[in-house]
């Protein structure tokens, strides 16, 4: 089962990250939260300055980009070409953030990375996450990245468990993930790819890709269309 919680499994569109190079080396995708900050500065030294330029202390925004003139952005940070950063959105460090996304109003990044396509519109709060290709989050959504004890935050499927030494950490959705309205993703949640969340969950674990969580304890395999 543990083979399915890692990076391997769940992104299989890494070249829609600046990222990838990074992504690679690792085993399980949570590996990497705590050295986005120093990845994005090195992605960022390098980038074309006919397409980003730099604004404030290591933030690079991609000149295709929009950027609503309420919206806050702390670095280090990087926004990717044609994303729009809507009204009253809070990035507040260490977010890198792929082409073509959405970061909506009063929606909250803190150490993630969104891969290209990601979308996140309205009302969400991502921390401590990776987020992969077009994968979505509803209006309300957010992923919870610290224990209520404070504790390291362990990943479970039954009596499989994985310690991964991260105090924080929030949620690793695989490619093309769609949550629902106003779920709220527990510390450690690890969704596979094609996968929806019904509106309203609560979330903990892992949940297999192509499925859809209807509840936590009723996950079903989607069916092909034939």
């Amino acid at each position: 089962m543990k083979d399915e919680w890692k990076l391997s499994a769940l992104y299989t569109h890494l070249e829609h990250s600046l990222a990838q190079p990074y992504f690679a080396r690792l085993t399980y995708p949570w590996e990497l939260l705590s050295a986005i900050p120093e990845i994005i500065r090195e992605i960022g030294k390098g980038l074309s300055e006919e397409e980003y330029h730099r604004v404030g202390e290591d933030v690079w925004i991609a000149r295709s980009a929009r950027i609503f003139p309420t919206a806050s952005i702390t670095g280090p940070c990087i926004i990717g070409p044609d994303t729009e950063v809507r009204h009253c959105a809070f990035i507040r460090g260490a977010a890198l953030v792929g082409a073509g996304a959405v970061v909506g109003n009063s929606t909250e990044l803190k150490n993630c990375i969104l891969f290209d396509g990601v979308q996140v519109p309205h009302y969400n709060y991502v921390g401590d996450s990776v987020l992969g290709y077009k994968s979505h989050l509803g209006a309300g959504a957010i992923t919870s990245n610290v224990k209520s004890d404070k504790t390291e935050v362990v990943i479970r499927i039954g009596e499989e468990r994985i310690l991964t030494g991260c105090r924080k950490l929030g949620a690793m959705l695989g490619d093309f993930v769609e949550v629902g309205c106003g779920c709220v993703l527990n510390p450690g949640t690890v969704i596979g790819s094609n996968t929806n969340i019904y509106p309203l969950s609560s979330v903990r674990g892992y949940v297999p890709g192509d499925s859809i969580l209807k509840s936590q304890d009723r996950i079903v395999k989607k069916q092909k269309n034939t």
